[in-house]
């Protein structure tokens, strides 16, 4: 989802920036230096001037070899690994003690999971689908973010004001006494309709959420009781995670599209000044 892209949007940033990483080189500094040192001692600009040709050559060769444009991706990754990971540890930080337990319970089991299959099947890699439950762990924190947050802005949500405003808006059409007037007033009514209508959706999106993140505890706890028996890793290929796969990418979909239409009503809200109907106000 939006992680994803955030990814592949700064790794495509940064397929632009060999040049820079490769002037940052340790190699490249330590090798100036060493020119530098060299003319120093011998009093001369010989020095300086094959470090010019050399560093414009480094520059022209390095920066666009394959091998070295592999080697700072893989560096990439791993920093936007790092700090996707970190990220997350911290937001972890911002749970209440019941939903860091839930989390911190699933993770145990996700470690259990791989370790029990490593001895069951008497294998040291684990299969593909069996490292994908790092990410399948990533969702569950991510949508546990998801279904607090959006719970929290049903808490908040004030339908009875919307209500009321609904109704003043349809009197105020009904008795507006020119065309400009009830045009405005119609448009109120249209945008309010909406607004109650996003609260049924958002109502249907946190519904969802919540069967989502009970489908991978429940997907986690039935491995952890299929994987004692798994004798052979064919065996283990056999079992379904296409399914829950499937499905998270399916509640995220429809979480983007809420989260837009919630965002563009919140927006006119506030650029209508009903300061009462947004949720940090209430």
């Amino acid at each position: 989802m939006a992680d994803i892209a955030k990814y592949q949007q700064s790794l495509e940033k940064f397929n632009s920036s060999y040049m820079k990483e490769a002037l940052k080189e340790p190699i490249n500094f330590w090798g100036l230096a060493g020119f530098a040192v060299a003319a120093a001692f011998t009093a001369s600009v010989i020095p300086l001037f094959v470090a010019l040709l050399v560093e414009a050559a480094y520059v022209l060769i390095v920066p666009n070899l394959p091998v070295y444009r592999q080697l700072v991706l893989n560096r990439e990754r791993k920093r936007l690994k790092a700090l996707n990971e970190s990220q997350r540890e911290q937001l972890i930080k911002t749970f209440s003690p019941r939903e860091r337990e839930a989390v911190e319970y699933l993770r145990w089991q996700k470690n259990k999971i791989q370790e029990n299959y490593k001895k069951f099947a008497g294998s040291k890699q684990l299969p593909a689908n069996l490292r994908e439950l790092d990410k399948r762990w990533e969702d569950f924190v991510d949508l546990l973010d998801i279904y607090r947050r959006r719970k929290q802005h049903l808490k908040s949500i004030n339908r009875q004001a919307v209500h009321n405003q609904l109704s003043q808006a349809f009197r105020a059409a009904e008795a507006a006494e020119d065309e400009k007037t009830k045009r405005i007033q119609q448009t109120n009514v249209e945008i309010l309709k909406r607004r109650l209508a996003s609260f049924d959706e958002l109502e249907r999106s946190v519904k969802l959420v919540e069967g989502q993140l009970q489908s991978i505890e429940n997907f986690f706890g039935y491995l952890n009781d299929e994987i004692v028996t798994i004798s052979t890793p064919e065996k283990f290929s056999l079992l379904d995670f296409e399914q829950l796969s499937d499905s998270i990418a399916m509640t995220k979909q429809m979480l983007d599209a809420t989260s837009d239409s919630v965002g563009a009503l919140d927006a006119y809200n506030r650029e209508m000044g009903n300061y009462e109907l947004l949720p940090e106000n209430n």
